[in-house]
C-alpha cells in the first residue's frame, strides 16, 4: 500500500497561514451578523429619510430613527363621548370650575389672533350657556388663574398674539355680580406662572421671565378675601427650586403642589414688528414640589414622564390629582414636539403616580373639569393622528368619560 509523501516545507507555511485567515474571516462574519441583528431591535433602518431644519445633515448620518410614538406609555383605553364643542378653538387658554360651570378664558385662536372673552359651559345641561368680555387691559394667554368658589383671580400673562410681551396686571371677577376689579400689580411680569390660593393668600410662582424664555424662580403672595386685596404690595416667599411655565399648581390636604413644567419657551424674533415667535431650546420635566409648612419646598415622586402645558389640565377627585395630556420631551432625533395622550393619577395619601387611562387623542393645554362622575376636557392643540404625536390643529372640542376613583 502506497504512503503519501509529506508536504514540502516550502508549501506548509503558506497553507497554514491561509487556513488561519479563512477562520478569522468566518468568525468576523458571524460576529458582524449577530451585532447587526441586535441593532435592528432598537433602530429601524431609514437611510433615505431626511429631516428639515438646521440639524438635517446630522440626522442624515443616523442609520435609523426612533418610532414617533416611542414616548407613549402603556395605558388602558377608555370610552370617550364627544360633547358640544366650544364656540371658538383656543390654545393656551385658562379655565376654572365653580360648581357645575366651567369658565373658559382667553387663549390663541391662531398665532395671529387671540381671544378677549370668556365662554361658560354648564355640566348639568351639557351646553355652552354664556359669553362675556374680559377687561381690555387683561392678558390674552399664559395667564395664572384660580378661584375661591365665587371670585376668579387672573394673574399676569401675555398681552396680544404671537410672542408679545407679558404684563404684570391682575384682575378679579365676581361670578355673582359679573363685575371686574383690579388687584395690585405683580412685582414683575410673568408668562404662565403657577397660581393658587393657599391659607388666605394668592400665591404666584415660577413662570417665564420678561424675555419669555428664562425660567423665573420668584414666589410672591398677596393676602386676599372676597375678591379684594388686603395688602397694597406682594410679599416675597420662599423661591421655588425649579422655575418655568406651564405647570399644574394644586392645593390639596392643606398642601401646595407644583407639578411638571418646562424651562425655556418660544421667544419673539429680535426686531420683528409683530413679535414673531421663534423656537428656542426647552427642557420639559416631571418634577413635583410640595410646600406644607410655608418655609421649605419638598421634592416628591416625579410624574411617570416629563409633562408640560398642564396648568389647567387637572382635577382633584377623591384624594387624587388627575392630569390629562400635555407635552413631553422633544423627539431626540427630529427635535419635534411630542404631545401627551395619557391620563395620570397622583395619590395624595401615598404621594405616588400611576397611569390610569388614555385620551381619545394626544393634546396640550387642555382645560379639564369634573362633575358627577364625569371627567371632561376641552380645547387645546391636538396631535396629527394615532401614529404622529406632533401638534397640529387648535381645537375647541369637548369630551367626557366616566371616572370613579
Amino acid at each position: 500500500m502506497a504512503t503519501s509523501k509529506p508536504l514540502p516545507p516550502r508549501f506548509a507555511a503558506p497553507l497554514a497561514l491561509a487556513l488561519l485567515l479563512a477562520l478569522a474571516l468566518v468568525a468576523d462574519f458571524l460576529w458582524a451578523s449577530s451585532s447587526s441583528s441586535l441593532r435592528i431591535t432598537t433602530l429601524t433602518p431609514s437611510p433615505s429619510k431626511t429631516v428639515k431644519g438646521k440639524r438635517a445633515k446630522d440626522v442624515e448620518r443616523v442609520v435609523g430613527h426612533l418610532n414617533a410614538t416611542y414616548a407613549d406609555l402603556p395605558a388602558p383605553r377608555w370610552d370617550w363621548e364627544e360633547m358640544p364643542a366650544a364656540p371658538v378653538p383656543r390654545l393656551d387658554g385658562a379655565a376654572v370650575q365653580i360648581g357645575d360651570l366651567l369658565y373658559v378664558f382667553a387663549g390663541y385662536g391662531s398665532l395671529d389672533h387671540v381671544h378677549s372673552h370668556v365662554d361658560v359651559y354648564n355640566f348639568t345641561s351639557n351646553t355652552w350657556t354664556e359669553r362675556f368680555d374680559m377687561p381690555k387691559e387683561m392678558a390674552h394667554s399664559h395667564l395664572g388663574m384660580v378661584s375661591d368658589g365665587r371670585y376668579i383671580y387672573a394673574v399676569s400673562g401675555q398681552y396680544g398674539p404671537q410672542c408679545r410681551a407679558s404684563i404684570n396686571r391682575n384682575f378679579v371677577f365676581d361670578t355673582e355680580t359679573k363685575e371686574w376689579n383690579e388687584l395690585p400689580p405683580l412685582p414683575l411680569p410673568r408668562y404662565a406662572p403657577a397660581t393658587q390660593l393657599w391659607r388666605g393668600r394668592l400665591h404666584v410662582m415660577g413662570g417665564g421671565k420678561e424675555d419669555r424664555h428664562e425660567p423665573g424662580l420668584e414666589h410672591w403672595s398677596l393676602a386676599v378675601k372676597d375678591g379684594k386685596a388686603l395688602e397694597n404690595e406682594w410679599r416675597a416667599e420662599v423661591p421655588i427650586p425649579r422655575g418655568g411655565p406651564h405647570r399644574a399648581c394644586v392645593v390639596a390636604n392643606d398642601k401646595l403642589f407644583v407639578i411638571g413644567g418646562q424651562e425655556g419657551d418660544f421667544m419673539a424674533k429680535p426686531g420683528s414688528p409683530i413679535f414673531k415667535c421663534v423656537r428656542r431650546h426647552e427642557v420639559v420635566y416631571g418634577d413635583v414640589y410640595m410646600l406644607d409648612d410655608g418655609a421649605k419646598w419638598k421634592q416628591v415622586s416625579p410624574m411617570p414622564k416629563p409633562d408640560s402645558h398642564i396648568e389647567f389640565a387637572w382635577v382633584v377627585i377623591n384624594h387624587s390629582i388627575v392630569i390629562v395630556g400635555g407635552t413631553t420631551e422633544k423627539h431626540p432625533i427630529t427635535k419635534k414636539m411630542i404631545l401627551v395622550g395619557e391620563v395620570f393619577r397622583f395619590d395624595l395619601e401615598t404621594l405616588t403616580w400611576s397611569v390610569i387611562g388614555r385620551m381619545p387623542f394626544r393634546i396640550k393645554t387642555a382645560l379639564a373639569g369634573y362633575w358627577e362622575g364625569w371627567l371632561y376636557f376641552t380645547s387645546g392643540q391636538r396631535d396629527r393622528g394615532p401614529d404622529n404625536p406632533g401638534p397640529k390643529k387648535v381645537v375647541g372640542s369637548m369630551w367626557r368619560t366616566r371616572l370613579h376613583l
